[in-house]
């Protein structure tokens, strides 16, 4: 990609967001609330290449997209990966989360499955988590994989519905209880984005990169 595109203007710096999804784009927008930086997608940038997610946890995943993406764009790189984790399922699905019901499986096709998996179990064994890790890159000199990377993580205690209630959010938000509501309460798919926003894990970790990003000027 010509040239040197950080920054774009007066004082202003470009932070790529290693995701396609709208959904993960306009929540870390929120989240991390950097006035005077643009935060912009992969479809954004023009970048089709797809990295590779085959670690074996979060912090990889995170860590080799940030490298991978920073590297190819030039930009100061920030990866997002995240996921649920069920206790009756040995903490399953994790890395695989998004595709639990199969490569392309839709949000409903993966909720649907777990539900499935959990069928007949009481609230004292449905209990889950949700993780995110952000990992940031800011290219420099040296081989893609050396480039030092900042990992901060974030979760979100609950356990996993009976049933789905709600349409906000997105993933298994219709099927996930934080552990603050009863068994049978609220789901986040019921929560109003503001509420989402202060407790989900995403919102966690968003948190401390925040602070990282602004003591590098973003």
């Amino acid at each position: 990609m010509p040239g040197d595109r950080r920054r774009q203007g007066p004082g202003a710096r470009t932070l790529l967001v290693a995701t396609r999804s709208p959904h993960k784009l306009a929540e870390l927008r929120t989240l991390l609330h950097l006035p005077g930086t643009r935060l912009v997608s992969l479809d954004d940038a023009g970048i089709i290449e797809e990295a590779v997610e085959d670690g074996a946890t979060f912090d990889d995943n995170a860590a080799f997209k940030a490298r991978f993406y920073a590297t190819l764009s030039g930009l100061p790189t920030l990866a997002d990966d995240s996921g649920i984790e069920v206790d009756a399922l040995g903490g399953g699905p994790g890395v695989r989360t998004r595709r639990f019901a199969g490569e392309r499986a839709t949000d409903e096709e993966n909720n649907a499955r777990m539900l499935a998996q959990l069928a007949g179990l009481p609230p004292d064994r449905r209990t889950a988590r949700y993780r995110c890790t952000l990992a940031l890159v800011e290219p420099g000199v040296g081989r893609a994989d050396e480039q030092p990377v900042t990992i901060r993580r974030g979760a979100f205690e609950g356990r996993i519905a009976t049933s789905p209630r709600g349409t906000g959010g997105f993933g298994y938000d219709p099927i996930f209880e934080p552990d603050t509501e009863r068994p049978g309460g609220r789901t986040v798919g019921l929560f109003a984005p503001e509420e989402k926003n202060r407790v989900s894990h995403r919102a966690r970790a968003a948190r401390a990169m925040r602070r990282v990003l602004r003591s590098r000027g973003y």
